[in-house]
Order: structure tokens, then sequence, then C-alpha cells
């Protein structure tokens, strides 16, 4: 059994969460960072990471930290922190090509004593019945007599500069009671939130997948409040204040539900409950009205115009964002796309523009174009699609300026006070 000062770590997969991670194990002990993108691995040598969720002077801090896209590097290493992402496929299923891929790359390196650790969130028994099957036939290895697992899932927040991989509680579990006190006691290093050592593997998971379920069900039910309250003609926010005026009313917003987490972890837990033979009412049914609302916004803008008497069908509409969240450049499955792609439908010619955005990238996950420039007096609606802190500094003014003399406005996020805007969710 591998004593906590005899682990050689490496972590696998340099993204949001892999890269954060293997940045505070660096600052403390030595790591070995693997990514099989060797524009990502040059970005990292040279002292940059374009996710801004680690800053230059941070990653430099990170002095016992060695980047390699090498697999044959990986034999250096007896303890593997696995953190590549686990999306799902156009049938809203799992699509686990990256974990299954990732251990097979593991498997080649693993020897007698290892310890392969899990981050990726996936569905309730996922790691023993998937991956290690994978590691077992790669490796020729057997579980738990010659190799181990285990899994803490992760917690980043993109874009969040507060709550870091170090300040958020750990939740941690191993296949073995040995095993899961050297996980525990190996996150204990950096984490100075402390850890909560799971009873095993299954139960871990399974509290991953909860996490966003519950945000993603919660959120469902104040977007489901928004349309009931559009129909009343009441003002969604100004009810959502008077009741959080309650001390235990907890602090939700209408709006689209995107990113790596709460619009994918759902249909894990989904699929596997389906897979027993139960049947999630709540919890699709959540999923089902979230991934409705681009939908639903466009049409409300529709209606608008309509009755201000500017004609839809050719009209210029400027979406203001499209990362799927405020003040970060993550795109992973945001649901501006739903608006853009329901506003196609109209024969409207949308212009997008989101500073934080690289526009290749755009144009690849989702063949948009993003203006670079705005200019003034050129739309006939626009949408607050996300809060970035740019949009907010350039002032009520600006923005209305940007719309031609009718024209208009939809505060999709709350930025501006309510007579400011002509809609909002």
């Amino acid at each position: 059994m591998l004593r906590i000062q005899d682990v050689n770590l490496a972590v696998v997969g340099l993204g949001y969460v892999g890269l954060p991670l293997a940045v505070e194990f660096g600052k403390h002990r030595s790591v070995l960072g693997f990514d099989i993108n060797t524009a990502r691995i040059d970005e990292l040598k040279n002292g940059h990471d374009h996710t801004l969720e680690v800053d230059d002077v941070e990653l430099a801090t990170a002095k016992h930290l060695r980047y390699t896209a090498q697999r044959a590097d990986l034999g250096q290493a007896n303890v593997f922190i696995v953190t590549v992402p686990t999306p799902i496929d156009e049938y809203k299923q799992p699509d686990l090509t990256p974990l299954v891929k990732a251990s097979e790359t593991i498997g080649q390196a693993l020897k007698v004593g290892d310890i392969v650790i899990y981050e990726s969130t996936v569905y309730p028994g996922a790691t023993e019945e998937v991956c290690v099957p994978v590691l077992e036939r790669v490796s020729g290895l057997r579980y738990n007599v010659d190799f181990f697992a285990g899994y803490s899932p992760e917690r980043i927040n993109p874009g969040d500069k507060e709550h870091r991989v170090s300040t958020i509680k750990k939740v941690t579990s191993g296949s073995t009671p040995e095993v899961a006190a050297l996980v525990d006691a190996l996150y204990r290093q950096i984490v100075v939130a402390g850890t909560h050592l799971a009873p095993s593997i299954r139960v871990a998971e399974a509290a991953k997948v909860i996490e966003n379920t519950q945000r993603d069900v919660n959120i469902a039910l104040i977007n489901e409040l928004a349309l009931i309250f559009n129909k009343l003609g009441i003002d969604t926010e100004a009810v959502l204040q008077a009741a959080g005026t309650k001390w235990n009313f907890l602090p939700f917003r209408p709006g689209l539900v995107g990113g790596h987490c709460i619009g994918v972890d759902p249909y894990y837990l989904t699929h596997k409950a389906q897979s027993i033979g139960y049947h999630p009412e709540i919890i699709l049914a959540g999923r089902r009205l979230n991934d409705s609302m681009g939908g639903y916004v466009v049409s409300q803008l529709v209606k608008a115009m309509t009755r201000e008497r500017i004609y839809v069908q050719g009209a210029r509409v400027l979406v203001m964002g499209l990362t799927f969240k405020e003040n970060c450049p993550d795109l992973r499955n945001t649901r501006v796309v739903d608006i853009v792609k329901e506003l196609g439908e109209y024969n409207v010619d949308v212009d997008v523009y989101d500073p934080w955005v690289e526009a290749k990238e755009a144009v690849h996950e989702y063949g948009i174009h993003p203006v670079q420039t705005l200019e003034n007096g050129r739309y006939d609606a626009v949408i607050m699609a996300v809060a970035h802190r740019q949009f907010a500094e350039l002032g009520i003014d600006a923005i209305r300026a940007l719309g031609k003399p009718k024209h208009v406005l939809y505060d999709l996020k709350y930025i501006f006070k309510t007579e400011q805007s002509d809609l909002r969710l």
C-alpha cells in the first residue's frame, strides 16, 4: 500500500478542472500535468491559461508542476487523477468516450500498487462499472488486488475567483478503506476547507450528480414561475425580492441553464435511473422546461417587436453575450445558441457580441461568428443574454444607443432597472 510521502502524482486532463487542481498540488509537491492537446501543453509551458481559471502569476507559483503530452511520461506516476469532460451526446445520453480513452491511456502506464482517482461527473456506479474494466483490460492487472481506485468529484465553478479548489470542501472516497484514507489525506494537503470522506465510491458519485440536479430543478421552478408571472403582468424580479425577505427562501433566478454541469449532469442520473427501470418525473420535467427557455425568450421578443410594429422578418437583432455564464470565456453547452437558432427560424439577421469569447472557438463550436465592434443605431432589438461586467459598465444609455430610434431591449439577466428595459424574464 502506497504511503502519502511516496505518491508520484499525475493529473490527466488540463482543462477548467484539471489545471487549477494541478497548479494547487504543484505548489506543494511534484506533479505531472498531462493533456493530449499539444497546443494546450505549449500554452501552459509558456505560462498562460486561455480559460482564465488560473492567471499567469498563479501559474508561475506552481514550481513543482511539469507539463507533457507524451503518454510514455505517465509511467513515472503511481497516482493518477482523471479530470476529463463527461458531456452528453445529441440524444442527451452520457458520452463517456473521453473517460474511456483516458482510462485506456492510464491503463498502459498502470503498475502494481497504483491508484486511479476520478473527478469527472458520472452516474453512480460508472467508475467501477465502466472505467475499472478498461483499466483491467489494458493493464492486465486486477482491481483491488494489483491496483485501486478513488473518486473525488470536482466542484469547479468557472469564472469564480472566490470559491477555488482549495477553499471548497472536497468529497473523497476509495475502493478500500486504506485507499480511501490515502485519497482523503492527499486532498487534505491542498484543500484548506477540509474534506468529507464518503463511505463508498458510489455514494461520492451520487453526491456529485445530485448537486447540480438540485440546482437545475430549483431553477426550473423559478423559470416556470416567471412564465406564470409574465402572463399575469407581474414583474418576476419584484416578486422574488419580496419572497426573498423570508430567511429560508432560496435566491434562485430565472434564465438560460447551460454550462458543463447544471444542464448536463441531470441526464447522467436519469440515464442510470432508466437503466434500472425507474422513469424520473421531476428531474426530466425540469430539464424540458429549462431547455425550452431559449424558444420562450424569442417568442416574447417577437411579440414585443410586433406590438411596436417592427417588422420581424429581416430585422437586425444584437445578442449581447454568448458564454454560458457571466465574466468567463466558457462556451460549453451555452444555451444562448438556442436564442440565436430560434431567431434564425424567423429569418432575423443576428449579431452576437461577447468580449470574453475567442472568435475561432465560437466558430468551431457553434458556427457563430461574433462581431468585434458595436455600431450605434443599427439594431431593431437588443437581447442582454449574459451579465458580463463590461455590459453593466457600458450603462443603459450606451446600450440603448445601439438600437434604432424604435427598438426593443430585452434584459434577460436583470442588468438594469425594471423601468430601463422593455422586457425582462
